[in-house]
């Protein structure tokens, strides 16, 4: 049977990676996918992951109807055997009912991945529809890692290297951006909750008020 399963994740563990990955199994045994993707880090229609692997890919606009799209390549003759949308935390609760109506109306297979929560830990629409519609979730198991080592569960927003917690809940960025810019880092929760990211950690290890005092 068909189903729409939802792979979730910090940022950081892989999603991108096990999309391409499922792309290229499948398309290696001759069948034909539709991806779509929306703000990926290698610019406009493209799905990429951080192990430099890039494809062509549908750009997902808020006003794009994903069910008319795919029922248009078929009615011209194109074949689709099944769906690939990657950064699915991005689109509308409707375009997610309407990946619904792909796999129970046309019956093919929609593998959609997407970060849970944003950098406030509130779920992002297009993610909480997913998970109420959705056949099946389930977690990536490469875990992202905190820079403590403890498993990371929360995505952080760094303005200027230091972690924010209020701003509009998407805004495009990476965890590989230099400190001057608007970038993510994922950290355990306890880190989140203390607003520690790394760049923090290692200010207050370096403050004088933390090194041992040596006799003169």
């Amino acid at each position: 049977m068909p189903e729409l399963v939802f792979f979730s994740g910090t940022m950081d563990c892989g999603k991108s990676t096990l999309a391409l990955q499922i792309e290229h199994n499948r398309s290696a045994r001759g069948l034909v996918g539709m991806i779509f993707t929306r703000d990926d880090r290698a610019g406009e229609g493209k799905l990429s992951s951080r192990l430099g692997l890039v494809t062509d890919a549908v750009e997902a606009e808020p006003d794009l109807d994903l069910y008319g799209h795919v029922v248009e390549s078929l009615s011209q003759g194109g074949k689709v055997d099944y769906v690939i949308v990657d950064e699915a935390q991005f689109l509308a609760p409707g375009q997610i009912d309407q990946l619904a109506r792909v796999v129970d109306d046309l019956e093919l297979d929609v593998f959609a991945f997407g970060i849970t929560t944003d950098f406030r830990t509130r779920l992002f629409p297009g993610s909480q529809r997913l998970i109420e519609l959705a056949d099946r979730v389930e977690t990536l198991q490469v875990e992202a890692m905190c820079w403590c080592g403890a498993r990371a569960t929360h995505n952080a927003r760094t303005v200027g290297g230091e972690m924010v917690v209020e701003g509009e809940q998407v805004v495009v960025g990476d965890v590989d951006r230099s400190m001057a810019e608007v970038g993510y880092e994922v950290l355990c929760r306890r880190h989140h909750r203390k607003r520690m990211t790394s760049a923090a950690a290692r200010a207050a290890a370096l403050s004088p008020d933390v090194l041992p005092i040596v006799p003169a």
